[in-house]
């Protein structure tokens, strides 16, 4: 013979007779569920700086507020809206500034790889000067890394490289005592292009070859005092030799020299 079944609790009954409706299981309150979480947060935070009980806030207001008035044939009392619209409207459309959730390029935040700190010696991957070794003297406000090789070891210039194209030794230089100029940032190794010419019936015969970049003097005698201050550090270094020929030796790979396997 079957079990019997087990009965379902009556509803409950409140003072007045009336059934109390019960929630199911599977329903949130609008206090508890996911999606109203933070409304209840800030509306706490509200409720706190009224000095009032969050739930009276939850209560709903009447819109509208009788108030007395005098005068014998104004029928004694109005009717308010708690809420007033506006006297003034403006003539045109004024659209508000919405929140984004983009970041502008200058907002990023800018860090560097573990170990690239000032004064590394670091191994270029990529560009002209592949398989160099430059020093890092600062990051820019771009992100990018200010490096010299020094120019009248290696032939590296002052130049901006990324940290994802180099490799960090552990080689550091102490450049404490070297002063980068303030006017060397992002706009200072910024080229100018030229205007491109028409081509076809409106091309000009004319023309003038194509003028190729050359640095100006600003830059040479920037490059002149960085050098000047480098070569005065690896000078006074006890290994000054043997940083010199390690600064203007190239990186290269032979066989069986895995990279994953050395220590730079």
């Amino acid at each position: 013979m079957a079990p019997p079944k087990p009965k379902a609790s009556p509803a409950k009954v409140s003072s007045d007779g009336v059934k109390q409706s019960k929630l199911p299981r599977n329903v949130q309150k609008l206090v508890s569920h996911r999606t109203t979480r933070h409304l209840w947060s800030k509306l706490k935070r509200t409720a706190a700086k009224k000095k009032v009980p969050a739930d009276k806030l939850l209560q709903k207001r009447p819109k509208f507020v009788v108030k007395k008035i005098g005068g014998e044939k104004n029928g004694g009392e109005r009717r308010v809206l708690q809420k007033r619209t506006r006297r003034y409207y403006p003539t045109e459309p004024v659209f508000k500034k919405r929140r984004s959730g983009h970041v502008s390029f200058k907002s990023h935040k800018r860090t560097l790889k573990p170990g690239l700190e000032p004064g590394r010696v670091l191994i270029v991957l990529a560009g002209r000067h592949r398989g160099k070794r430059v020093v890092f003297l600062k990051q820019l406000a771009s992100g990018l890394l200010l490096v010299n090789g020094p120019f009248t070891i290696n032939k590296c210039p002052l130049r901006r490289m990324h940290q994802q194209f180099v490799i960090v030794t552990s080689t550091k230089l102490d450049i404490s005592s070297v002063k980068v100029p303030e006017h060397i940032n992002d706009r200072y190794f910024k080229v100018k292009r030229q205007q491109k010419e028409k081509k076809g019936d409106g091309a000009n015969v004319f023309a003038q070859e194509k003028q190729t970049w050359k640095p100006d003097e600003q830059r040479k005698a920037d490059q002149k005092d960085m050098d000047k201050q480098m070569l005065g550090l690896i000078r006074k270094h006890p290994e000054k030799k043997m940083l010199m020929s390690y600064l203007g030796s190239y990186f290269q790979l032979r066989n069986r020299m895995y990279p994953h396997k050395m220590k730079f």
